[in-house]
């Protein structure tokens, strides 16, 4: 436990619970949308390891065991808890806090843009095997050091807004990192598909895209440094909190990492996390596979993003209409409300999985209502996806501890993050392993392998799946979810209606139990 001076006993006195008062943005609008940018430039950087999954799909030169490597990109933001002590405790107090961190951070974003734009076109060749190392390694930092800005923004919203506004913060998360994941996933696979450009961009067809990939990393490289520069000139701190707080609380690493370990000490913090570590797994296949499995279907991957474009103009808007839910007092009742009716989806996902080869034409034409079912299945459980994470966030913001804020947020955002990818990058990996297959030609094959599938090959046959892994994968989940569901509902409920004041850091009381 940290010793503390008269000055810092004072000041690590537990705030006053100030969940009474009333939200309102007069007066904090610039900062709510300043954060929607902040977020915004994350979503794009994230949006990137979304895009590559669904471009290498449509080569046909990977495999799901080459998707589950992929999917290692997005692993640094489950792990950024370890060094969010750090960013915690180190800055420059003539640059400010957070700004310290954001702004290299972002410099560094955007020179890693500008190198990958350089070189995708070798990395990404028209034909023949994508250089996946290369291409793995690049996300991967460019992920390391998102999720490092993600812990700078996630601190800097509870200085940022208000007290009574820092439930907005969930809202500002929402959306920016939905239109953020948008432009990073969305438009470069649209932007560059000659057959999209030609169908409902252009009056006369053209060869190639209006923007090729290449192009939309440079572009992006840029504005990452023209808004670098721009950060430079924001204020860190709410006016409200800086006539409260002038001098805030000033801890060493060492001390920082002391803080985080007494966070896990708070009562019931350990089953709060282990409810939230787990609260993915039944929605995982329904969330991670269905995609690629759509395009094994039959349907073309600008058809794919078409529809996803349809879902993130939800993600966007959605949370704005419901904030008045997500910022009430009650955000884990409603996400545990969602909870059953989006287990329950996943078995319409599977069924459209099912039925999809079967109603797409043999020229390879989907028909049109097929398109509006798709939409319609996707849209539902975007909608009731995008409330639960809205609903979580706020909870997050609610119970976190201001003056620690990077940890605090950081520790429970993080976990979330981990209970989402294991579970992304295992179920992807365990596609292949849970499917059973056998050769077309009635000779006993069970194309167990690349050498056995090429023997079925060769004795002009094709390997066929009799037991699909995505549609085991999907009972699985089903069955994971709802004993989820049973056996943390009252632990959420409960912990949902203790007192904010509960969740704070007191440092001078032995063990924070």
């Amino acid at each position: 436990m940290l010793k503390n001076t008269k000055m810092n006993e004072e000041k690590s006195e537990i705030p006053k619970d100030s969940s009474s008062d009333r939200p309102n943005l007069k007066g904090d609008w610039l900062n709510f949308y300043f954060l929607i940018l902040l977020y915004t430039f994350q979503g794009t950087t994230t949006g990137l390891s979304y895009a590559f999954p669904i471009i290498l799909q449509n080569t046909k030169f990977v495999t799901y065991n080459d998707q589950a490597i992929l999917s290692f990109v997005l692993w640094p933001f489950s792990f950024k808890l370890l060094w969010a002590p750090v960013v915690d405790a180190l800055h420059f107090q003539w640059i400010g806090r957070r700004k310290s961190w954001y702004i290299p951070i972002q410099f560094l974003i955007g020179i890693l843009f500008l190198f990958f734009g350089n070189n995708i076109d070798d990395w990404l060749p028209e034909s023949g095997k994508p250089n996946l190392s290369m291409i793995v390694c690049v996300l991967f930092i460019i992920n390391f050091l998102a999720a490092t800005q993600d812990i700078v923004v996630d601190s800097w919203a509870l200085s940022l807004l208000k007290k009574n506004n820092v439930s907005y913060s969930s809202t500002c998360n929402s959306t920016g990192i939905a239109f953020g994941l948008y432009i990073g996933s969305v438009c470069p696979i649209l932007l560059s598909s000659e057959y999209f450009c030609n169908k409902y961009l252009r009056l006369t067809p053209h060869e190639g895209g209006i923007l090729s990939i290449k192009s939309f990393l440079l572009f992006w490289g840029i504005v990452f440094l023209f808004v670098t520069f721009l950060v430079i000139f924001k204020k860190e701190r709410n006016k409200e909190l800086e006539e409260e707080d002038a001098d805030p609380l000033k801890i060493n690493i060492i001390q920082s990492y002391k803080l985080l370990w007494d966070i896990f000490k708070i009562k019931h913090m350990k089953l709060l996390l282990m409810a939230i570590l787990t609260s993915m797994i039944g929605l995982s296949t329904s969330e991670s596979v269905t995609n690629l499995k759509l395009i094994d279907a039959g349907v073309s991957k600008d058809d794919i993003m078409i529809i996803t474009t349809a879902m993130f103009i939800l993600k966007m808007c959605l949370p704005i209409f419901v904030t008045k839910y997500t910022t009430g007092p009650k955000p884990i009742s409603l996400y545990l409300q969602l909870m059953p009716a989006r287990l329950l989806w996943s078995i319409i996902f599977a069924l459209l999985i099912y039925y999809t080869p079967r109603i797409i034409q043999d020229d390879g034409v989907v028909p049109t209502f097929h398109y509006l079912l798709i939409g319609f299945v996707f849209a539902v459980n975007r909608i009731m996806a995008q409330i639960m994470v809205t609903c979580m966030v706020a909870f997050f913001s609610r119970i976190s501890d201001i003056r620690f804020g990077g940890m605090y947020m950081t520790l429970l955002n993080t976990v979330r993050s981990i209970g989402w990818v294991i579970p992304n990058t295992s179920f992807l990996k365990m596609v292949d392993m849970l499917t059973f297959s056998s050769c077309s030609n009635g000779v006993q094959n069970s194309c167990s392998t690349p050498y056995l599938e090429n023997i079925c090959n060769l004795n002009d046959g094709h390997c066929e799946a009799v037991v699909d892994g995505y549609y085991v994968e999907v009972i699985i989940c089903l069955v994971v979810g709802f004993v989820w569901f049973a056996v943390f509902k009252k632990h959420l409920k409960f912990f949902e209606s203790k007192d904010r004041s509960h969740w704070l850091l007191d440092l001078n009381r032995p063990g924070n139990a």
